[in-house]
């Protein structure tokens, strides 16, 4: 790797599986000191020891992001200690995906996928680019989807709240952008780790794409690197489609 991000100190929300797992690795390659942060201490615990056996640095800091002000809060305060007392950027990865038709999605399952979803990240935000303003800059990476932007049955609540965090991301990017912080989102298409011999049925939602095939973690975390880095200096707002081309391509049923 090319020390594209040596120095820099990273929060990556979700970090123990697929994306969220494959950006804190990818940063930490890239010389970051980087908090994995997620729900599971055993998966936690392999990731960072995955990292350090490549010669990474990387601690794990167990959270539930529940949407509550005060988880989100905590998380902050102790990443931030854990990093020596700065957080250069920040990944909003963390979420959670429950389909569903709309007139089945209950009252208690709405307001848990807009907690998780939205308002973990949103109060997460508040409490970091504050002090990255202090600090005299830094970066935050939100992840949408492409349902965000073309509609898919049964995914109404998931698309909404990604729908959410992009436009999140156009007024973070006002508010924080004049301060020294840029806000910038990926937006990821069908990401899977491929398992030999299996067939998942979300491949075929990127049929026809010019991809042709569902994204590898790695491809979203390559973005987020470029995103985390003094090489994006002059982006902010943006929602980077890494999706094979499903948003931009029209695909043609044969």
């Amino acid at each position: 790797m090319t020390g594209r991000l040596e120095g820099k100190t990273a929060l990556v929300t979700g970090a123990t599986s697929n994306i969220g797992r494959a950006i804190a690795e990818e940063f930490a390659a890239e010389g970051a000191h980087v908090v994995v942060s997620g729900r599971s201490g055993q998966r936690g615990s392999e990731v960072v020891d995955g990292i350090r056996s490549r010669g990474g640095r990387a601690e794990f800091v167990q959270a539930d992001l529940d949407g509550s002000p005060e988880a989100s809060r905590a998380l902050a305060r102790e990443a931030t200690s854990v990093l020596g007392g700065r957080i250069d950027i920040l990944v909003n990865n963390a979420g959670i995906y429950p389909g569903g038709d709309t007139s089945a999605i209950d009252e208690k399952t709405f307001d848990q996928v807009y907690a998780v979803n939205v308002k973990a990240p949103f109060f997460l935000t508040a409490a970091i680019a504050p002090a990255m303003v202090e600090a005299g800059g830094g970066a935050i990476i939100n992840l949408g989807s492409w349902i965000a932007r073309l509609g898919v049955r049964r995914a109404a609540l998931y698309s909404s709240t990604k729908g959410a965090m992009e436009t999140l991301t156009r007024a973070w990017a006002a508010e924080f952008g004049p301060e020294g912080v840029r806000v910038n989102a990926i937006s990821p298409g069908v990401v899977l780790e491929k398992v030999p011999g299996e067939v998942n049925p979300a491949e075929a939602n990127m049929n026809g794409t010019p991809a042709g095939r569902m994204g590898r973690p790695q491809e979203i975390a390559h973005a987020a690197v470029y995103l985390a880095s003094d090489e994006s200096a002059f982006v902010h707002g943006i929602v980077l489609d890494v999706d094979g081309g499903r948003t931009a391509v029209a695909v043609i049923a044969r």
